[in-house]
């Protein structure tokens, strides 16, 4: 019987994040914590059954989710639409930087010659024109950020994963694990099927286009 994927909140740090992991660890400080207050932990496993997953029942599958990443022609090419805008807003920032430094120079230049009032002006107008455009260029970096973000969803929710929920149809697996976590030997035959999932989302998909960064 083919086990559904329960975990749907998937970590979104840029990456598309593991999408079928269905195991936990709790570590010593979790149980310690548990022991401070309420029932203890041998009252508590009486509402735990003892019915465990067979081994030999079990079909398992391992994706290496890097590789994904790196391999896939959706992925690439939104990479490269994030990159495009970025490479943009470094030559903006070093335009600016320019001018700035040129005007910082004839301020620097004309302080013998205006007054204390003026300079004082001057000063304050080019502190003000450096604040805001901090301001602006970092609020565009996190409008690419955010845009990349939601096309990174898009292509994990409505192209990845039914892929590889597919997959585990089709082959009838019981578990399938992150590569990245996983050690396996070299005899095991038909363990990885990372190739298989990237085969079938280039066939799905190619390109996805990130909305428009706000500033562009």
């Amino acid at each position: 019987m083919v086990q559904k994927k329960e975990v749907k909140n998937y970590t979104k740090t840029g990456i598309i994040a593991a999408a079928v992991i269905a195991v936990a660890v709790l570590g010593a400080w979790g149980v310690s914590a548990l022991n401070r207050g309420g029932a203890s932990v041998s009252d508590a496993m009486a509402v735990v059954s003892s019915d465990a997953a067979s081994a030999a029942n079990m079909r398992i599958a391992v994706i290496r989710m890097d590789a994904i990443q790196t391999t896939a022609d959706v992925l690439k090419d939104l990479r490269s639409q994030k990159e495009s805008y970025e490479s943009k807003l470094r030559d903006e920032l070093t335009k600016k930087q320019k001018e700035l430094e040129e005007e910082k120079a004839e301020i620097e230049k004309s302080q013998d010659v205006l007054s204390r009032d003026a300079l004082q002006r001057r000063v304050v107008d080019y502190q003000n024109r450096v604040t805001k455009l901090q301001r602006e260029l970092t609020e565009r970096a996190q409008s690419v950020e955010m845009s990349f973000q939601k096309a990174l969803n898009e292509i994990q929710e409505k192209h990845l994963d039914p892929v590889i929920e597919g997959i585990i149809a089709k082959k009838q697996l019981s578990l399938v694990i992150d590569g990245r976590m996983a050690r396996t030997g070299a005899d095991v035959a038909n363990l990885d099927i990372t190739d298989e999932v990237i085969k079938a989302l280039d066939k799905k998909v190619s390109k996805v286009k990130m909305d428009k960064p706000q500033g562009f």
